[in-house]
């Protein structure tokens, strides 16, 4: 393995690609400057269309959790009551951010590897009238699983006045989300997954019946008080100091986006998915999770092999890294990233080398055989000769 070489397949943080880090090196400007002022404006739009939302969407400098914590403190006051839906380890997650703040948690939780179901919730909404928010993981980083939201947030609103809040860090950027048009009401996410760029922002959208909620509660906490970001980005600025290096990148990245076109960004991150699935079901590799379930962003692999010697051996060997398993699925399961700046080509190599790894670490499998599948995937959904 050549000693600069790194194949960074976990789900996040994610490749840069290199016109995004070119542009973070430009020199350093004032962040009250007029030329910050800009270069927001000219951001505001687009990120709404990634969105799929009217609202300007709020960026924060801080990770992904900051959004989860943000979303939650905001919306749902101390002593309040919130369901929160959990299937996996980030849904557990939000759990925590609720009781550290003196939410009433009514939690829902999954078998981890399978998605939930928002008939459950309208039950829990009848049992439990006074619930604010309902709050959910779209993309389940832990397990691989993309969740139902829009079928939950028509649910909701059936059921009840609660806002629908939807932690989307690990599938935003990756898919064509239609926030107004499912009715989510907060959706926040994070740069260092499907956005393409490193870790340091986080974006969260908010719908105008969860902005009356928000502002009539008045324990919103200081630096992530949403009103401020709101009122900020009206005049194109933020309440406090912005990550300017990484706003030039996020102006890259969604020129990048916008050229390739959201609609064929999802159906890139869905062949993906279909590449990588078929590839390990070749050699009666398991999965956890059901191909309905399946996100396009990152697959959860339940090797009958020693997965933590896979991935150890793959990552001396080759230079390839995928995730390991969280929580309760620590050693059982690797998890293999394929979002943001990855393409089809980018799959067939980090098959390969699966099945290079496979061989070294004891299972007996037809060399090339998961490469040829996933061959016919591209060939059959992929990109046809013009």
């Amino acid at each position: 393995m050549l000693q600069d070489q790194q194949y960074l397949r976990i789900p996040g943080p994610t490749p840069i690609p290199p016109s995004v880090e070119r542009a973070m090196t430009k020199p350093m400007v004032g962040h009250r400057a007029a030329v910050t002022d800009d270069l927001q404006a000219k951001i505001r739009p687009r990120l709404r269309k990634v969105f799929g939302t009217d609202q300007d969407v709020l960026i924060v400098a801080g990770s992904g959790t900051s959004g989860l914590e943000a979303a939650a403190i905001n919306t749902v006051r101390r002593g309040e009551e919130a369901i929160v839906i959990i299937s996996g380890s980030f849904g557990a997650r939000f759990e925590k951010i609720c009781h550290a703040h003196g939410i009433l948690v009514h939690r829902y939780e999954t078998v981890w590897g399978e998605a939930f179901d928002p008939e459950h919730v309208r039950g829990m909404l009848k049992e439990h009238p006074d619930v604010k928010a309902v709050i959910a993981t779209y993309c389940e980083t832990s397990t691989g699983v993309v969740n139902p939201v829009a079928e939950l947030a028509k649910v909701v609103r059936e059921e009840s006045d609660a806002l629908v809040i939807a932690d989307g860090v690990s599938i935003i950027g990756g898919v064509e989300a239609k926030m107004d048009e499912w009715g989510l009401d907060v959706l926040v996410t994070g740069s260092q997954k499907a956005m393409m760029l490193p870790p340091g922002l986080m974006f969260a959208a908010v719908s105008e019946r969860a902005w009356k909620q928000i502002e009539a509660n008045p324990e919103r906490g200081f630096y992530l008080d949403l009103v401020q970001y709101r009122d900020s980005i009206r005049h194109n600025t933020t309440p406090f100091t912005p990550a300017i290096s990484l706003l030039y990148g996020l102006d890259r990245a969604l020129e990048l986006i916008e050229k390739e076109g959201i609609a064929e960004v999802a159906a890139r991150h869905e062949l993906m998915r279909d590449m990588v699935r078929v590839a390990f079901k070749a050699h009666g590799v398991p999965l956890l999770t059901t191909d309905k379930a399946a996100s396009p962003t990152v697959t959860a692999v339940k090797p009958d092999f020693d997965a933590e010697q896979f991935r150890s051996l793959i990552s001396s060997e080759f230079g390839l890294s995928v995730a390991s398993g969280q929580g309760e699925l620590k050693g059982k399961i690797f998890r293999v990233g394929h979002m943001g700046y990855c393409s089809p080509a980018d799959v067939l190599q980090m098959i390969a080398l699966f099945e290079l790894g496979m061989i070294r670490s004891g299972k007996q499998i037809e060399p090339g055989k998961g490469t040829a599948a996933a061959q016919q995937v591209y060939l059959q959904k992929g990109d046809q000769p013009k």
